[in-house]
């Protein structure tokens, strides 16, 4: 088939279905319309799917007879069902989807963290080459602490938010890339071990983890996820499996766009626990404790939820109707 030469003889009953589509008010006549024009799109669709399915063209005919079908039958689905639907199904879902590239993602931030932490923490002279004894007595005395107590506490929890953020969408937005996820969990695997070892040297590392462990295992976790997620669409660019690498490619990024919305929350969360738990005057166990049952509702809601959906064949992509990308497929 002539894609072009389809285009070209058909265009005008689309841009007609459109423009009923589009229309607040239908007479009679324009119903009939309606009807008929929905009936002949959904045929070319069909035609196209099955003779030459060309990637812009079925998305383009696929959201057309999905927008002509709801006026037809009037259907509208309420935003709170809407935003169940993303919440409890597909989120888990593209999460789950993502859970190897995140087990990846934190094997590189705990090994780069951990090397660092002993290396410097067991070597003064290579600790005194990073920075001076003075910057570490400083830093392990009362710079570690002192920065989880300035500012206001409103204020602190939106810049934590704003910053954390900033750091996820560059691990989601360049992760096609492959290297500035990995660059971004070296570099901040360094920076905690820097800090553990300083700490540890100095006799404070029960102080690192209590001033740490509240937020951070929440505020990493989302990290190490929008990594992962960043990695994943890498992955399905190198390795597109069945489908053709442009298909892959974008079948991995609306996946990766669900994730970097669903973690919004989640480090909106780990703002608010790191500006009003972690300094707080609660007991350390008590402020731990907090910590590490938001991480443990966040990990059931990823691995648990996750692989429920997941085993429904939900992907957190979009729907068929929207997509349109039912292609020929090896194996």
């Amino acid at each position: 088939m002539d894609t072009d030469a389809f285009i070209a003889v058909h265009r005008p009953q689309w841009e007609r279905l459109a423009e009923l589509t589009r229309s607040r008010t239908l007479d009679a006549q324009g119903i009939d319309e309606l009807l008929a024009l929905y009936q002949q799109t959904s045929t070319h669709l069909s035609t196209v799917r099955s003779t030459n399915p060309d990637p812009a063209l079925t998305a383009r005919l696929s959201l057309l007879v999905h927008r002509a079908r709801l006026r037809i039958t009037g259907a509208r689905i309420p935003l709170w069902k809407n935003a169940r639907t993303f919440l409890w199904e597909d989120l888990p879902a593209a999460l789950y989807e993502a859970r190897w590239a995140v087990a990846l993602s934190a094997a590189i931030f705990l090994v780069s963290a951990i090397v660092t932490g002993v290396y410097f923490g067991t070597d003064p002279v290579a600790r005194g080459l990073v920075l001076p004894e003075a910057a570490q007595r400083s830093l392990a005395q009362r710079d570690f602490v002192s920065y989880y107590f300035e500012g206001e506490a409103t204020g602190f929890a939106a810049q934590v938010w704003t910053n954390n953020a900033w750091i996820t969408v560059q691990a989601v937005v360049f992760g096609v890339t492959g290297i500035w996820p990995l660059i971004m969990l070296v570099q901040n695997g360094l920076n905690v071990g820097l800090s553990g070892g300083v700490m540890g040297a100095y006799d404070g590392l029960d102080t690192f983890f209590v001033y740490l462990l509240p937020h951070g295992l929440l505020e990493i976790t989302a990290v190490l996820v929008g990594a992962g997620a960043g990695l994943r669409t890498f992955w399905a660019w190198v390795r597109p499996g069945p489908l053709p690498r442009l298909w892959a490619l974008s079948r991995a990024a609306r996946s990766l766009i669900t994730v970097a919305i669903g973690l919004v929350p989640v480090l909106l969360i780990s703002g608010f626990l790191e500006a009003f738990v972690t300094p707080s005057g609660l007991p350390p166990a008590v402020r731990v404790g907090l910590g590490a049952l938001a991480w443990a509702a966040f990990m059931v809601f990823f691995l648990v939820r996750g692989r429920q959906v997941h085993r429904l064949g939900i992907t957190g992509d979009l729907s068929d109707d929207l997509v349109g990308d039912r292609v020929a497929t090896a194996g």
